[in-house]
């Protein structure tokens, strides 16, 4: 999955978990990306099996969609508590986690995570 669709799945995750319910716009807001970039990721993610949309209920995650979602979370949570723990400052530590998170190994972040019990 590209990084664009992780970003996706984690704010749509984000504003469930906040909300109860999300809307493509609610996405477009989030990410400040335009209504066509939003639309066009969604669609690419309900092709995939990640998500489903209706009008009444709005965006909502398959049980594929939503282990993808969590990953992407977890892994955006373990990166921002190491590089906070390390001294970066909380809101470049979330900006630089948001970044890494989509390129990390399992092993490096297996390993942070070991760090990060200590």
């Amino acid at each position: 999955m590209r990084e664009s669709g992780e970003m996706y799945l984690e704010t749509v995750y984000c504003l469930l978990k906040d909300r109860g319910r999300v809307f493509a716009v609610d996405v477009c807001d989030a990410l400040s990306y335009a209504k066509s970039s939003v639309s066009r990721g969604i669609n690419n993610l309900k092709k995939q099996g990640y998500l489903t949309a209706d009008d009444k209920n709005g965006l909502l995650l398959t049980e594929e969609g939503l282990k993808k979602a969590e990953s992407v979370f977890e892994r955006h949570a373990v990166l921002t508590a190491f590089l906070m723990k390390i001294g970066v400052a909380e809101d470049v530590a979330e900006q630089d986690a948001c970044k890494i998170e989509h390129v990390i190994s399992v092993e490096t972040l297996n390993a942070i995570k070991e760090e990060l019990k200590k």
